[in-house]
Formats: structure tokens, sequence, C-alpha cells
């Protein structure tokens, strides 16, 4: 970030270019929501988590405020397109991760980009995703194991998402995506 606090246009451009590939991603599970939904509904949780990406790929290339919320809402419009008939659905979550993974790293002051931090937000987003879908879904409808299953894996898939978010996140990093951007390695 600049002396002023604006961000830097490259800062900008690069979680654009985040938000396309993750909004994409994000655009397939919209149509993917009532096939599985349908077939295995324990898996949506799971699958949910994919939105937890933009902010976490953000905050590991560039560690500081804002990125995160800004990459989730523009991946949220690119999701939107791919699959309009959830535009509400995909802004709200844009939003809400978006607030957890800022909010989490507020509370460490933007300093603390250790792997752990990322996996408070990961299971902060993996609880509400288990929380709000299984307040919409039937999981009484769902067999013991099946509803065991869906919350072991709502909670678990923000995490997994994680963890690929930051090893994309590094992998950019190592192709001199930021070049000058502050650069503590995510461990």
């Amino acid at each position: 970030m600049s002396k002023r606090g604006v961000m830097q246009t490259r800062v900008l451009l690069v979680c654009a270019a985040i938000a396309v590939a993750t909004g994409v991603l994000g655009g397939i599970e919209g149509w993917l929501t009532i096939p599985v939904l349908a077939a295995a509904p324990f898996l949506y949780g799971f699958l949910l988590g994919v939105h937890a990406l933009p902010g976490i790929i953000a905050q590991g290339l560039f560690r500081m405020p804002w990125v995160a919320l800004l990459t989730h809402v523009l991946a949220g419009l690119v999701g939107a397109a791919i699959a309009p008939v959830y535009v509400p659905q995909f802004l709200g979550t844009a939003l809400l991760f978006g607030a957890i993974q800022e909010g989490v790293a507020a509370i460490f002051r933007y300093r603390a980009w250790s792997w752990w931090r990322y996996l408070i937000s990961a299971l902060l987003i993996g609880g509400v995703i288990a929380f709000v879908v299984a307040m919409a879904a039937d999981l009484d409808e769902l067999p013991g194991w099946a509803q065991a299953l869906y919350l072991a894996l709502s909670l678990l898939g923000p995490v997994a998402w994680t963890l690929v978010g930051l090893w994309v996140a590094r992998g950019l990093e190592r192709a001199g995506i930021t070049p000058g951007a502050h650069r503590s390695a995510v461990r």
C-alpha cells in the first residue's frame, strides 16, 4: 500500500485477475449446486468452500488490508455473470467470506501471515457454511453418517481450499507476480 493508503494499480490488477480465475470456479460451483444437493448433499459444504479462494490467494500474495474483500467482491461478480441465478448468493458469500478473512487479519493487525492464521479464517468460514446450509438443507432427512460427514466436510472444505489457495499464492509469488511487494513467506 502506498503512503496515502491507496492500493497500487498492480495490486488492483492482480486482485482482478485472481477474481476472474476464482470467480469462474465459483460460477461452476453455482451450476453444480443442484446436482450435488440432489445426488450427494453431504458434499455440498465442501464444494461451497471453493469460495474461500479469492481472499486467501490475494492475502497470501500481498499481505495487506482490503485485498481479500476486494477480490471476493470481484469474484462474486464474475461468478454471478456465469451463473446469474445465484447473484444474491454470490455477492452475499463474497461479502461474508471477505469480511471474515479481513476481520481475522485485522485482529492480528495485518502482521500475522503464517499458515495457521489463514486456517482460523477457514474454520470460521467452515462453521458458517455448516450452520447456514444445515438450516437450509433438511439434514434430518439424511442418515446419521451423512449428517456427520456433511458437518465434517463443511468444516474441512474451506480448510482444504485455503491450503490450495496458499499453494497457489506461493506459486504466483515464486513466478514473480508480486515484484516489490512485501515478501514474508507463507509458512
